[in-house]
């Protein structure tokens, strides 16, 4: 039974009712232990797995919809699909580089649960067919990477990774590897190149899509922490068990990270589809309303990289294609949550500042324009903010995501679907227009309000060959009309 508390030693994290197939370890202090893992039916999924054929268990997953929970939300059993045959050796490599503004879920399922993220890398390698995993963890995520650290060494030492796991003929090698703190290698073929051992930079795709040309140049999976969490229970209980939660296009629970403005910030873990940003933001298993009794203003529902939602989304399930269809994503499942004390300048600035010190600057629209916006929005914010700079935001986010940029719908304007156009390799560009374009389209007054409306002050010029000589008022620097205040003091006319 639920506590619906904070769970003490696992910070964030809160014990909310509803089913539970990735956190339901986080209420034991010492869930990330083996013998705590064992007692409770760890490293059972691998056993079903290894009982049935590879193939039977890719068909299992397939069957499921399983979801990837890493932001684009691709069916990870198709995802496996496009392996090319024949291209040995083929790499799974787990994106646990978990850095969107407002997530830190994932950073939670490696912390408390490091032997499902390992059960569930050692299940999709099964599968697959591969003999080595490289399990990529943030540079600055230290308890991680101690944990899991210490994961792999007892279940190396007990005999689940390695040679010959669980006495049969499957062999499988994890390498832990660790991020220098850079958000780009979030994307996934930056984090190839960084695993590579050089500059986390994206590749272009095509022809560098990862499950052709991946790791080495050879056919890799890139996979989120939370997607092969879900396979220890998935292979323990079945497809048809897993499809019990959530709607029918995305089936079983997902985490999410609400952070901002609300009574009770946290991870939550939900039903994937039914549950509504209303439940999630209102609801007493959930974050208790808005702080301090203050109204909503507005919401990011998918990380920093999302267009924002307003009250009127609130309705909308935590599902991919109806969030789309609104104007945005569900991203990283980070939800930040802004109430009517919110500047929405400032709050801008801030999402766009951070987009444009994580740029690798490998694209020019991307490393020139982010640049631009930021140093625009400081500019409105110091109070140095000129009437055309609105104007100019919205021309250089068109540089840098052309076309209808997606928005929420905002009176006679209709909502432009997710997901943008991009000049750009990789979307980081693109992200940080979001807040430029969602708060210039409903808050334009607050800007408007902070830019400082100066006259103009006419200027006149006259070339010496139509001046005419009798005319002394011409050869006057200053003439009367125009002349400053103290000029008969100090000016021409002064006797």
């Amino acid at each position: 039974m639920s506590s619906n508390q904070y769970v003490s030693h696992a910070a964030g994290y809160v014990d909310n009712a509803g089913p539970k197939v990735v956190t339901s370890r986080f209420t034991h202090d010492d869930s990330h232990t083996l013998s705590r893992y064992e007692d409770t039916g760890g490293y059972d999924g691998l056993k079903a797995a290894l009982a049935r054929t590879p193939a039977d268990v890719h068909s299992e997953v397939r069957d499921a919809t399983l979801l990837g929970r890493g932001g684009a939300g691709f069916p990870a059993g198709v995802k496996w699909g496009f392996l090319p045959p024949g291209k040995n050796p083929y790499y799974l490599v787990v994106n646990g580089d978990e850095s969107e503004p407002g997530t830190y879920k994932d950073r939670l399922l490696m912390e408390r649960d490091p032997h499902q993220l390992i059960e569930g890398c050692l299940i999709a390698c099964y599968a697959l067919g591969l003999a080595q995993c490289f399990l990529y963890v943030r540079g600055e995520m230290a308890l991680a990477q101690e944990r899991i650290a210490a994961a792999l060494n007892d279940a190396y030492a007990a005999g689940y990774v390695g040679r010959n796991i669980c006495n049969t003929n499957f062999s499988v090698d994890i390498t832990m590897a660790t991020g220098a703190g850079a958000y780009i290698v979030g994307e996934e073929t930056a984090l190839i190149e960084s695993l590579e051992g050089n500059r986390g930079k994206p590749r272009l795709k095509p022809p560098f899509f990862p499950a052709a040309i991946g790791l080495y140049g050879q056919p890799t999976i890139v996979n989120n922490v939370e997607t092969l969490s879900n396979l220890p229970w998935l292979l323990v209980n079945g497809a048809a068990a897993y499809k019990q939660f959530g709607s029918e296009s995305s089936p079983g629970t997902r985490m999410f990270a609400v952070s901002g403005h609300v009574a009770r910030p946290g991870v939550y873990e939900t039903e994937h589809g039914i549950t509504t940003f209303r439940d999630l933001i209102y609801g007493d298993n959930f974050c208790q309303g808005i702080r301090d009794g203050n109204e909503l203003k507005m919401f990011i529902p998918g990380g920093g990289s999302a267009p924002w939602f307003f009250e009127e989304h609130l309705d909308l399930p935590l599902e991919a294609q109806p969030v789309g269809a609104a104007g945005s994503m569900l991203g990283s499942g980070a939800i930040v949550v802004m109430d009517n004390t919110t500047d929405a300048v400032v709050a801008a600035h801030r999402v766009v500042q951070f987009f444009s010190r994580e740029s690798c600057g490998k694209c020019t629209p991307c490393r020139e324009g982010t640049t631009w916006l930021e140093r625009i929005l400081a500019r409105i914010l110091n109070g140095q903010g000129r009437p055309s700079d609105i104007e100019l935001l919205l021309d250089i986010g068109d540089n840098i995501s052309p076309g209808p940029y997606p928005v929420a719908a905002h009176g006679e304007l209709e909502a432009v679907p997710f997901p943008p156009q991009q000049t750009t390799i990789c979307p980081l560009g693109p992200s940080a227009v979001a807040p430029v374009v969602s708060t210039i389209r409903r808050f334009r007054h607050e800007y408007e309000a902070r830019i400082t409306r100066r006259h103009s002050i006419p200027v006149s010029a006259t070339s010496p060959a139509d001046m005419n000589p009798a005319d002394t008022s011409l050869a006057d620097p200053i003439s009367s009309d125009m002349a400053p205040v103290g000029a008969d003091a100090v000016g021409a006319g002064a006797t």
